[in-house]
């Protein structure tokens, strides 16, 4: 996600999507009420009687949010509401929706909490910080994620024979990459490690890592290494397991810690509890299953987990939103809510 604009007294967030997790994070900061500005499309009716036609027009609206669906299956959402401003030929408080997709740009306005404004800024830090190795026998290439994307670090070609198998190198080509990678490592301290080449170069690669490395590697295949390699790596299922694997043991860790006060009479959960516990201070962390946010939506009584969310953020704190299913399931059978205590 960019942040194009924002001016806080007027509650105005100018935003740009820029993948598909800024759809889940805007599903969870826009609310009933709120106002959204965007260019859509609408059917328009251009003259009367017989002669009258009905086309599309891309135009300028501004809506009073309704209803919010997000469908993870399908990377949609759907934000519902009535017209406040558009074109003149559009008639003010009809229905209409903004489908949301990725490099759309929208402008927010509304009393924003300190927990949506977190929850927009993480949106704009880089998903993981993951080093990526693409090679084959010859030609090497090294990246690092960013939000939007990746940034190329560097490429370099062995001093290799010409030939079909590894064993006739002139030197230890995999050596260099084991010793770039290590380098990086020190560099950046990437969370994964992921080496991708064709065929089995790989294996040849794992035996000049060390044992602290390989634990951070994961393995992937690509068709071939050129400038397209590291697109074709950011769609590779190895990638996204990695991301998912990584959130999800920072939830698990976040979990197992409300568990642990549970046992040392440490900890409230439920919504009824919780909301007690945040009125007289004593919450210190405050985890939130994305089941349960769902839930309240369709209830149409988000409202009061709102209210208690920035209630939290009044007594300072901090607010952690569960999303992964394990670590769901876990929340879930606590009430979908959940703190630690201060005292």
């Amino acid at each position: 996600m960019k942040i194009l604009g924002k001016d806080l007294k007027k509650g105005d967030i100018s935003i740009e999507i820029t993948d598909e997790e800024d759809l889940w994070s805007l599903s969870h900061v826009l609310s009933k009420g709120d106002l959204v500005k965007g260019k859509t499309e609408r059917k328009i009716k251009i003259g009367s009687d017989e002669n009258a036609k009905v086309v599309r027009k891309t135009i300028f609206l501004k809506i009073q949010t309704e209803k919010v669906e997000y469908e993870p299956q399908n990377n949609s959402l759907r934000i519902l509401g009535t017209i406040k401003e558009g074109p003149d030929d559009v008639s003010i408080g009809s229905h209409h929706s903004f489908n949301l997709e990725i490099r759309d740009k929208i402008n927010i306005q509304k009393n924003w909490a300190n927990f949506e404004l977190k929850k927009l800024e993480e949106a704009t830090k880089p998903k993981s910080n993951i080093l990526l190795v693409v090679f084959d026998r010859q030609n090497s290439m090294f990246g690092l994620t960013k939000r939007n994307g990746y940034e190329i670090l560097s490429e370099f070609e062995g001093d290799v024979q010409k030939k079909d198998t590894p064993e006739e190198k002139k030197g230890n080509f995999y050596k260099e990459i084991g010793k770039q990678i290590e380098e990086y490592n020190t560099r950046f301290n990437p969370d994964k490690i992921i080496i991708a080449s064709p065929a089995f170069w790989k294996e040849y690669l794992e035996k000049e890592l060390s044992s602290e490395l390989n634990k951070k590697i994961i393995k992937a295949n690509i068709s071939e290494v050129n400038k397209t390699s590291f697109n074709e790596l950011l769609k590779r299922t190895e990638l996204k397991k990695a991301l998912e694997d990584e959130r999800t043991s920072r939830e698990l860790q976040a979990v197992e810690e409300i568990m642990t006060a549970i046992s040392h009479d440490k900890a409230c959960y439920g919504v009824k509890e919780t909301k007690q516990k945040i009125t007289e201070g004593a919450v210190k962390k405050i985890m939130v299953s994305e089941n349960l946010l769902k839930k309240m939506k369709e209830k149409e009584n988000y409202k009061e987990i709102d209210f208690m969310l920035r209630n939290a953020e009044q007594i300072q704190s901090e607010i952690i939103f569960i999303t992964q299913k394990e670590t769901m399931q876990k929340l879930d059978s606590l009430g979908g809510i959940a703190g630690t205590l201060r005292w």
